[in-house]
């Protein structure tokens, strides 16, 4: 588990599956897991697939997801390994909510997570986000998620 802000941080399957107290939310981004988590943990799902390129759709749900979620707790984003789709998220919610630059998020990340390996193509992921949620903003439309947190 590595703390990339005092609010977020990036874990893989077992940080997942056994989270510290401190963390109330957790982000499972890995397609080919699922958990059963505590039941004091607010828990969702978005599936992403190992090493492919980010798909911009679910990069902004699970951005949503995260924004919606880490006001009120700690937010921990995990897939296999927590070093290419989690940190991806991460650095995707840090530069469509917090406003941070692709550079500085990616100096961050590499520096509080070594390792790391953000998606291909990630940076043009992101601005498709952007675009996504300047749409969605016009138009007063929240993102959905599925009931099951699948």
């Amino acid at each position: 588990m590595h703390w990339i802000t005092e609010s977020l941080l990036v874990g893989n399957i077992n940080d997942a599956s056994e989270p510290p107290l401190q963390v109330g939310a957790v982000l499972l981004v890995a397609a080919e897991f699922t958990i059963q988590p505590p039941s004091w943990l607010r828990y969702g799902r978005i599936p992403f697939s190992e090493y492919a390129e980010a798909e911009p759709l679910l990069l902004d749900r699970a951005v949503s997801w995260v924004e919606e979620h880490i006001s009120a707790n700690r937010t921990m984003v995990c897939c296999r390994a927590g070093m290419g789709r989690s940190v991806s998220v991460v650095m995707a919610y840090l530069c469509c909510v917090q406003g941070m630059t692709y550079e500085q998020v990616f100096k961050l990340v590499m520096t509080r997570r070594p390792g790391a390996m953000p998606l291909p193509n990630l940076e043009e992921a992101i601005a498709q986000v952007h675009l996504l949620r300047e749409a969605r903003a016009k138009e007063k439309k929240p993102v959905s998620f599925p009931a099951s947190g699948a």
